[in-house]
């Protein structure tokens, strides 16, 4: 007999029991239809400079809504391209990390002895690095940096903390009559990971996955303010909301827009991986929030 995580169907009715995971579901299913749509269909381009004179930072009107920045870009356009940027670079760098630490942490818990010492004293060593320090050191000296540069930054520095929490679960799970069951059979060490051991241990994965995106557009949007993420002129939200600071106080609205953008965005992702974690905790929670 083998351990199952809840079904898929049973997992969505529970989470859409709850007041919040629904809005957030809803804020989230929004931002990204207007990534994917938005830029294509408003009539500005995010770079676009029409009148650098006589549209430098005007403000909110029916042909601009958000108004424009300081050399005459619309920032309707600039924040919908940015949210494709930022939702892209976040989607792409926890990826990458759930991918490379969800494998670094099986290995590590299910081996054991002194190669799951050895990786642990590895990943000590990388944990001691700070990794905004880090991350600002190597992105100016990659200077510029295109989009998917970023997310492979963001990502290749994210994976430690999920290779421990998946070490700690493997180490827990390794044990489990149906894993020593499933090796008894003549299971390979692959396909008992995979089939066995893996599914048992994606909740807590699943819910590191959707805070980890908040926390990297976050990430991202710092970097881009202080000069180290995506080049110009691509339009991320921390780059938006960097080429407004001359003008913050003048125009207003060049740092509320994007300002408003990261802030609904990561609240959306942190109380949906909220939601996720009370609904797949197995000591179980209320039903409603």
């Amino acid at each position: 007999m083998t351990g199952r995580v809840p079904r898929s169907g049973s997992l969505a009715s529970r989470l859409l029991r709850r007041p919040a995971a629904r809005w957030s579901l809803v804020v989230i299913a929004l931002l990204v239809l207007a990534a994917v749509v938005g830029p294509p269909l408003w009539k500005y381009s995010p770079t676009e400079q029409p009148n650098i004179v006589g549209l430098k930072n005007a403000p909110p009107s029916h042909a601009h809504p958000f108004g424009t920045d300081a050399v005459s870009r619309d920032l309707l356009s600039r924040v919908l391209s940015g949210a494709r940027i930022s939702l892209g670079i976040s989607a792409l760098a926890v990826a990458l990390a759930v991918t490379v630490g969800t494998a670094y942490g099986l290995v590590a818990g299910y081996v054991g002895g002194r190669l799951d010492t050895s990786m642990m004293r590895i990943l000590d060593a990388f944990l001691s690095i700070p990794r905004v320090l880090l991350l600002i050191a190597l992105a100016t000296l990659w200077k510029p940096m295109p989009f998917w540069e970023v997310a492979i930054l963001i990502g290749a520095t994210g994976w430690l903390g999920v290779s421990r929490l998946v070490r700690a679960e493997t180490l827990a799970m390794r044990h489990a009559t149906f894993v020593e069951a499933a090796q008894a059979l003549g299971a390979s060490t692959p396909r008992t990971l995979w089939r066995h051991i893996l599914p048992n241990i994606a909740a807590p994965v699943i819910v590191f996955a959707t805070l980890a995106v908040g926390n990297v557009i976050l990430l991202e949007s710092g970097l881009s303010y202080l000069g180290a993420g995506t080049s110009p002129p691509t339009a991320s939200w921390g780059a938006i909301f960097y080429d407004g600071m001359d003008s913050s106080s003048s125009a207003w609205w060049v740092l509320l827009f994007p300002g408003m953008a990261i802030l609904v965005t990561v609240l959306a992702f942190n109380t949906l991986g909220d939601a996720l974690r009370d609904v797949l905790d197995p000591r179980g929670s209320p039903t409603t929030r």
